[in-house]
């Protein structure tokens, strides 16, 4: 009995100790970084990505020609919505306004995963490697381009670059600060480079919240997906 007393008074202990450090703005992930990690889920959802500043996207006149392009062919069907009608991944910075939920792993060593329930995307972010150059990425596109990531602090800055031309944005790179903003807020502040298609660097805020008590679900397109009334600006159906 009174092991049985002592386990519980360890448990109990226990308990109180992960509390603790969910609440604390000072935790930290096995390889001594802050910990991040968690299963996060948007409360605002806009179709139209939000710029830090209000305002519209600062295009070029080669931009804007590509907007209007690619506006004009969802809209007769010369183009196809793939994100959409075929899973196929949307890319950065599309991904970050997901009204799904997404989970942050901090594993395996060396590395730090999202899964993003939407489309199945996953990103694989390698800790404390330069970003390759732009020459050495050309032969290998990815929809979310590869990226690189050190902490800085207790942010996570992620450097991103690589895209493959069906995000219609190929020579684009990206740079992320993630933070925790509060015991169960996330932060995350993109800015966005690609002078061929914008006149200057531009950036978008996104904030998530901490929901431990979801579990991610499949995703098949044409298929009934989870709720998503508790994301306004969601469109009903």
């Amino acid at each position: 009995m009174s092991n049985l007393s002592t386990f519980a008074r360890t448990g109990a202990a226990s308990a109180i100790a992960g509390a603790v450090a969910i609440l604390s703005n000072w935790a930290f992930a096995a390889e001594g970084q802050p910990d991040i990690s968690g299963t996060y889920w948007a409360t605002q959802y806009n179709a139209k990505i939000q710029i830090v500043g209000a305002g519209d996207l600062p295009l070029t006149a080669a931009g804007k020609a590509a907007y209007d392009a690619n506006i004009a062919g969802l809209k007769d069907g010369s183009i196809t919505d793939a994100a959409r009608e075929y899973c196929v991944p949307d890319g950065l910075p599309r991904i970050l306004a997901t009204p799904y939920p997404f989970e942050i792993i901090q594993a395996p060593p060396g590395q730090i995963t999202v899964v993003y329930e939407l489309n199945h995307e996953v990103r694989a972010i390698a800790m404390d490697k330069p970003l390759p150059s732009d020459q050495e990425l050309i032969p290998y596109p990815y929809y979310n381009g590869h990226s690189v990531g050190h902490f800085e602090g207790d942010t996570l800055v992620i450097e991103t670059a690589g895209f493959n031309e069906k995000t219609f944005i190929d020579e684009m790179h990206t740079l992320e600060h993630l933070r925790r903003i509060g015991p169960t807020q996330l932060e995350n502040v993109i800015t966005v480079h690609d002078p061929q298609y914008y006149t200057h660097d531009w950036q978008a805020r996104f904030v998530y919240e901490l929901r431990n008590d979801v579990r991610l679900e499949d995703y098949v397109c044409g298929e009934p997906h989870r709720d998503l009334s508790s994301v306004a600006g969601v469109r009903r159906r």
